[in-house]
């Protein structure tokens, strides 16, 4: 566990700081790295997440509204972070005149979600039946360095001091640590049950269909077909399967 909760850290804090020292990087590789990020996330949802989250015996019902729950969840969040955790990236205008706290909503929406993200990788066998495989973190963490960057981004742009944006992205790498420590800690404890923890697993089921869909979506213009992207997502779509089958 703790090995994890220092992979998720670094990866956050690293690729925010690389936002901050590079803000003007070429954004054709970045929007390939999303189309991965948003098909690998999906995929585990569909062959990870979901089949271990119907296995428990909860009425399926049940599970399928906390699961839409999660997404509609995941809308509002998505307004006050401003699309950051799809992956948008704040080109700076000085025409433009943003208020701080702005950057505090973005921060406290990106964080909650983080939080909940984190909370999936508690370990439980009470809770699900198969966690061999670490398909789940390199899913979180392949989408959480695109993330971290595009945070970083909008900081910049809503922060006159890039001290202050250090401090809101350190905040933000550590909210899936937390969600992390807190979850283990809570589940160990009993105090959470494990049907709490599956409708928690739900409710971040949703945010993560919600999260990739619209990468994948969003990726291409008008829908249009794009032979790069689709390769590129196929191909994300088979580690993450073959991850979940081999590792």
């Amino acid at each position: 566990m703790y090995s994890s909760i220092l992979i998720l850290f670094t990866v956050a804090f690293s690729a925010g700081l690389f936002a901050l020292y590079l803000p003007k990087t070429s954004t054709g590789l970045y929007k390939l790295a999303l189309v991965f990020a948003g098909s690998y996330l999906f995929s585990i949802t569909i062959v990870h997440i979901l089949p271990e989250l119907f296995f428990q015996d909860i009425n399926p019902g049940v599970l399928g509204v906390f699961t839409l729950g999660g997404f509609f969840l995941q809308q509002g969040l998505d307004f006050l972070s401003k699309g950051v955790e799809h992956g948008h990236i704040h080109v700076h205008n000085t025409s433009h005149h943003h208020e701080s706290n702005s950057a505090l909503w973005v921060v406290i929406a990106l964080s909650v979600h983080s939080l909940l993200e984190g909370g999936m990788l508690a370990r439980s066998t009470a809770v699900v039946h198969q966690h061999n495989s670490n398909t789940l973190l390199w899913g979180i963490i392949i989408h959480k360095a695109p993330e971290a960057f595009a945070l970083m981004s909008v900081l910049v742009c809503f922060l006159a001091r890039k001290s202050v944006a250090v401090l809101y992205l350190i905040i933000f790498a550590l909210a899936s640590p937390v969600g992390l420590l807190l979850s283990d800690y809570l589940l160990s404890t009993e105090l959470m049950s494990p049907r709490s923890f599956t409708y928690l697993l739900a409710v971040v089921s949703g945010n993560f269909l919600h999260i990739s869909t619209t990468i994948v979506f969003e990726s291409s213009a008008d829908h249009s077909f794009n032979s790069r992207k689709m390769g590129i997502a196929v191909l994300a779509a088979v580690m993450a399967v073959m991850a979940e089958l081999f590792l």
